[in-house]
């Protein structure tokens, strides 16, 4: 076997490892709720927290691998996830567990960020696009065992080893990536990028904290009003630093490109619309319907397994068929299977999800490597690093943002069910099961809205990307000079 599909091994090991602490996590949250007494904001920070700091480090993770070297920096996050992983497996209270998840969001970004600077370094034209369509369905496998792998080391281990899984996996990465990785990086790289990295980060907090708390602060108070205006701020700043800047983290010219801006338009919305729903769905199969963490896990199965065959099957497509195609039609099925989840009733029974998980499944395994291999294809190679962190930021804030929106969207219908009666606080809490038919109603009456809202944002990502990629904008990619191989350049998936 030839180094680098040994290096794609790995890398694909790593994001294994990575994403499965996403979907083992959510069927553990009911657990984690009662024996760490959290509040329904300290379980959504169980998720945000993570996803927050995935999102807010992952431009600079990726422009610290062009500067730093590739292989170094994913060899550091690595070991930075791992040892965050077992921080959170030890945690006695919700504010050590979601510094810890906060810091494993760190280490993610790190390996998230340059996995795929990595893979486009190694693999060119038709290869390429087989390497990304394994990368998408390594995606599509965490998706498909996490809930099971949850459900079972929760239920028969107990839910730290959710996270203590994690320390073989991470020892083998690293070993693997001292071994076969190859090191590259962009030698016309400036310096790291301080300004971009604080306000981008203080942004994107003060926004998400704000969506977090307006329901319990009301969304006119003083504090919530001044984290708004602050996030916008940071935001504006970030924008004017990064036009001013001699080495930027974000190269903000890239917008001017079509094809670009759909990618990210794609990777937010199906975060935002999509993911973003499995904490509530967690949360109703499990304190709703009362199913167990691994009867949860199994009934997500469906959805999982499809997304894993679909992933490959689109990378290679991704080759021949225009992106834009697979793009737009994968989030189109995204849309219309959270319009079959909706419509949920309080006598309904799992099944009347299995159809919206079945198409949920394809469309999710039809966008992951088609956009994974657009996020990196209009750039030239010597830049994916920041092009691939860009994308992935965009996908995480859209699962923080989404997680925060949709959950004001949520509690506020609960609260507006319940007409502020005593049990509206514990139905926000995903603890319906105890509040009788009046609970169990305004619980599912706020998860049919905010599927809704989901079903909206996924054909809106659908009909915009669509409309902006093309294949124009894809700059060609050829194998490395430096290795002596030959100059020729053969041209990325077509869009």
């Amino acid at each position: 076997m030839d180094r680098k599909w040994r290096a794609l091994i790995i890398v694909c090991l790593a994001i294994f490892m990575l994403l499965l602490d996403i979907t083992v996590v959510n069927v553990a949250l009911p657990d984690i709720q009662k024996e760490l007494h959290t509040s329904f904001t300290d379980l959504q920070w169980v998720v945000d927290a993570y996803a927050l700091l995935l999102a807010t480090c992952m431009l600079n993770a990726g422009t610290l691998g062009d500067l730093l070297g590739r292989k170094r920096v994913f060899i550091s996050g690595v070991v930075i996830f791992t040892a965050a992983s077992a921080a959170c497996g030890a945690a006695t209270s919700p504010l050590f567990l979601n510094l810890a998840r906060g810091v494993q969001g760190v280490g993610g970004a790190v390996m998230f960020a340059v996995s795929l600077a990595i893979l486009s370094q190694e693999f060119h034209g038709k290869e390429r696009g087989t390497a990304f369509g394994i990368w998408g369905a390594t995606i599509g496998a965490a998706v498909a065992i996490g809930p099971l792998v949850g459900g079972a080391l929760t239920t028969w281990a107990g839910w730290r080893w959710i996270f203590f899984v994690n320390l073989p996996i991470g020892a083998i990465c690293v070993v693997g990536a001292l071994a076969y990785l190859h090191e590259s990086r962009d030698e016309q790289r400036g310096g790291f990028d301080l300004p971009g990295f604080v306000t981008l980060t203080a942004g994107l907090f003060a926004l998400v904290l704000a969506m977090l708390r307006g329901n319990d602060w009301g969304w006119s108070s003083g504090r919530e009003l001044g984290l708004l205006a602050a996030g916008v701020v940071f935001l504006v700043a970030f924008v004017l630093a990064e036009r001013v800047a001699t080495a930027p983290m974000f190269d903000l010219s890239l917008f001017r490109v079509p094809t670009f801006t759909g990618a990210q338009i794609v990777a937010f919305a199906i975060s935002s619309a999509m993911f973003s729903q499995f904490l509530y769905l967690t949360l109703y199969l499990q304190n709703v319907l009362g199913y167990s963490p691994i009867q949860a896990g199994l009934r997500f199965l469906p959805l999982s397994l499809l997304a894993f065959v679909a992933a490959p099957i689109a990378g290679r497509l991704s080759a021949r068929a225009p992106v834009r195609v697979l793009l737009g039609v994968g989030m189109g099925l995204v849309g219309v299977a959270l319009l079959l989840m909706h419509g949920v009733t309080p006598s309904s029974h799992w099944t009347t999800l299995l159809p919206g998980f079945v198409v949920g499944g394809l469309g999710i395994g039809m966008v992951n490597a088609p956009l994974a291999s657009t996020a990196v294809s209009v750039v030239e190679p010597r830049r994916a690093g920041m092009a691939s962190g860009v994308n992935n930021t965009f996908r995480q804030v859209g699962i923080a943002t989404g997680i925060a929106g949709l959950g004001a969207l949520f509690q506020d219908k609960i609260k507006s069910e319940l007409h502020g009666s005593p049990a509206a606080k514990a139905v926000a809490s995903g603890v319906a099961q105890h509040g009788g038919h009046a609970a169990r109603a305004a619980f599912i009456s706020g998860l049919n809205e905010i599927l809704l809202v989901g079903a909206i944002v996924a054909f809106a990502g659908a009909v915009l990307g669509f409309a902006l990629v093309r294949r124009s904008d894809f700059v060609a990619s050829g194998p490395r000079l430096e290795e002596g191989r030959s100059g020729a350049q053969e041209v990325g998936p077509h869009p």
